[in-house]
């Protein structure tokens, strides 16, 4: 047994948090910890942890039980690297090391070998050795390493200190710490929220390869499934406890509550068909010793009481979405750089009516940035332009955090609302569940969950035909989730979502974008197709990628035998592709312009037609505008095609 909780009890402001619940951590145990939000999950880890006392009832732990504890509200040394962080998980193995040198430095000059302290040191650094290898000592920087590379941190980012990184990236260092400490039981909450798909694969499979005790709270069903064999939901108080992963879990928890309901009217029924005879044979004296016995079986009868379940849960649609033009978003040749780093360079791609794309890929690799470019939030070099008649509703990751934590619910939504829809105000936030109160609340005290619910509420206030959503299920339980994808489903715009979430991708999107070494990738396919093509549950196949791409940048420095570089030998062609269609649009207008004036002039040469045209007043200016911009064609096809025809002659650009 680690840790052993016995009829514990916790009250926050007379409301009763936790009520008598109970349950054992034993070595090995993988839990994952399930509930609503605000059900308590993140107050029992931090009761785990020590942060609280309970106010009935018992906790017991093992003794000597080291606790490592993922939180969302990090407190760590800015200034320190990230490597140091990491490091520090090796106090001890440091303090070890530190004494052999001590020990060793000793040996040096001393020249007592019989006597009996020279003994001792011998014993004693024989002792620290043994230790030191038990403790990982000998394998210290390699594991640093292969910890930080899983969590998607590069080398050259190893000795940065902390506050140049966001908190996403800050808590993968505390969580590269804890998992280099190896604590005997290893609290985790919401461990993928800042993770990407390939860092949270990388995670099962570290986790899965580890005997460590776990238990983690998080919105992730795949990743709960793969990592958890116990499930321990937190609701109305209570804790209900399944030796069963996530998933089946549900089943389970869903079958015994039809058992249970089943039970509780059959003895309904039971106990009415008894109280029946009783007042049938209450009055009888022939029955009345009859009666008593019923009335003393009812008083034994141990009642079967349901289960309290939250069935709250959103219910919300989206409205119907004008019409958008084909192109509903359109970038060319972006690329965006933050002072040295370059985030994205040269990218194409385009968004039509009706697709349901999905941004994947490595935390940095620029999905957000992106969505900004083409959003106009953010400036960067290249074309980006959104189609005609499109209306974007925007999801932002900090769109939560943008709130203003000064307005109560309702004035957050009456401030946002069309006139028309500001007396549906409160019926719109039911549907999100903010109900009687709940309007009246300030928004700096909701949850994190909470806050997301109502930003989406915020997003439904106006026809949209193109869905932007970045990370929207961030602090969202299952049900909402849940929730989410079936609106989702239904939204009849073009939908661009940015997430890591793949068990909320699958079904969902039909189309992947992957973005990689600051390019992206179209794979016209689901999450389930990217992830069958990158097979990334194998990370050797990454490392393979890895040396492939090293390889890629060694071949771009070499050069063909007309003194190209292979890099410029890419970019060359790209010009030339480039140039071949502008050519071609140059030579469209130019058969329309040709067409038109043809017409013109085939009228001009009739009497009726002529007299119809110059009924016109503006006739003859159009002509001879449409006239001008033929010849300026016309001279633009003859420069670009020479650009082309001297490409080709000077560098071989087949």
């Amino acid at each position: 047994m680690i840790l052993a909780l016995n009829k514990a009890s916790l009250f926050f402001g007379g409301r009763a948090i936790f009520d008598e619940i109970g349950f054992q951590i034993n070595p090995g145990d993988r839990i994952g910890l399930v509930g609503r939000n605000g059900a308590g999950k993140s107050t029992l880890l931090k009761l785990i942890a020590g942060d609280y006392s309970l106010d009935a009832g018992s906790m017991s732990m093992a003794k000597e039980v080291r606790i490592g504890f993922l939180r969302q509200d990090l407190k760590m040394d800015m200034h320190k690297t990230i490597v140091q962080i990491a490091r520090s998980a090796f106090e001890e193995v440091e303090r070890i090391n530190v004494r052999i040198e001590e020990i060793n430095a000793e040996f040096a000059v001393r020249t007592d070998y019989e006597s009996d302290s020279y003994g001792q040191l011998i014993s004693e650094i024989s002792d620290l050795s043994e230790r030191f290898g038990m403790l990982g000592g000998d394998s210290l920087d390699a594991d640093v390493e292969l910890v930080l590379k899983g969590l998607g941190f590069v080398p050259e980012v190893f000795d940065q200190p902390l506050n140049t990184f966001s908190g996403g990236w800050r808590m993968r260092a505390e969580l590269a710490r804890l998992l280099l400490q190896k604590p005997e039981l290893l609290l985790l909450d919401e461990p993928t929220n800042h993770l990407d798909i390939e860092s949270i694969m990388w995670l099962e499979k570290h986790l899965g390869e580890s005997s460590q005790t776990l238990m983690v709270v998080s919105h992730d069903r795949t990743f709960l499934d793969n990592v958890t064999n116990r499930t321990i939901e937190v609701s109305m108080g209570k804790s209900y406890d399944f030796n069963a992963s996530y998933s089946k879990y549900v089943s389970l928890r869903a079958e015994i509550r039809e058992k249970q309901i089943a039970a509780a009217k059959n003895q309904a029924k039971e106990i009415k068909q008894t109280e029946e005879l009783i007042e049938r044979f209450r009055a009888k004296a022939s029955k009345a010793s009859f009666a008593q016995s019923l009335i003393k079986k009812l008083d034994k009868m141990d009642r079967i009481e349901l289960d309290q379940e939250d069935t709250t849960s959103m219910n919300f649609k989206f409205q119907p979405t004008p019409r958008s033009g084909k192109v509903v978003a359109k970038a060319e040749g972006v690329s965006k750089s933050y002072g040295d780093k370059l985030v994205l360079r040269g990218v194409d791609l385009e968004v039509e009516r009706g697709d349901r794309v999905a941004f994947v890929g490595q935390n940095g690799q620029g999905k957000s940035t992106l969505v900004k470019a083409l959003l106009k939030e953010i400036t960067a070099e290249g074309t980006m332009e959104l189609g005609h008649n499109v209306q974007v509703g925007y999801f932002a990751q900090d769109q939560a955090d943008e709130l203003d934590g000064d307005r109560t619910t309702l004035q957050t939504i009456e401030d946002a609302s069309p006139e028309d829809m500001r007396k549906n105000a409160r019926s719109l936030l039911g549907s999100f569940m903010f109900r009687g109160e709940d309007a009246d609340k300030k928004v700096r005290v909701l949850s994190g969950g909470e806050r997301g619910r109502l930003a989406l509420c915020k997003l439904l206030l106006q026809p949209i035909n193109f869905l932007v959503m970045d990370e929207p299920t961030n602090h969202l339980d299952m049900n909402s989730k849940d929730v989410l994808k079936k609106s989702l489903l239904g939204f009849d715009g073009t939908l661009l979502v940015v997430s890591h979430d793949r068990e909320f991708l699958e079904g969902l999107v039909t189309k992947t974008i992957e973005f990689r070494d600051h390019e992206v990738k179209t794979l016209l396919g689901g999450i389930e197709f990217y992830l069958e093509q990158r097979k990334l549950e194998n990370m050797r196949e990454v490392e393979a990628k890895t040396a492939v791409a090293k390889a890629k940048k060694s071949e771009a420095k070499k050069v063909d035998e007309d003194g190209v570089s292979y890099k410029d030998r890419k970019q060359l062609e790209k010009h030339k592709r480039n140039l071949t269609r502008k050519l071609e649009k140059v030579e469209e207008e130019i058969e329309d312009l040709e067409a038109q004036i043809k017409t013109w002039d085939d009228q001009l040469a009739d009497a009726n037609g002529y007299i119809e045209l110059m009924k016109d007043a503006e006739f003859y200016p159009k002509y001879e505008q449409k006239k001008a911009k033929l010849e300026a064609e016309m001279e633009l096809w003859e420069k670009v095609n020479i650009e082309k025809e001297e490409l080709e002659q000077r560098y071989s650009v087949s």
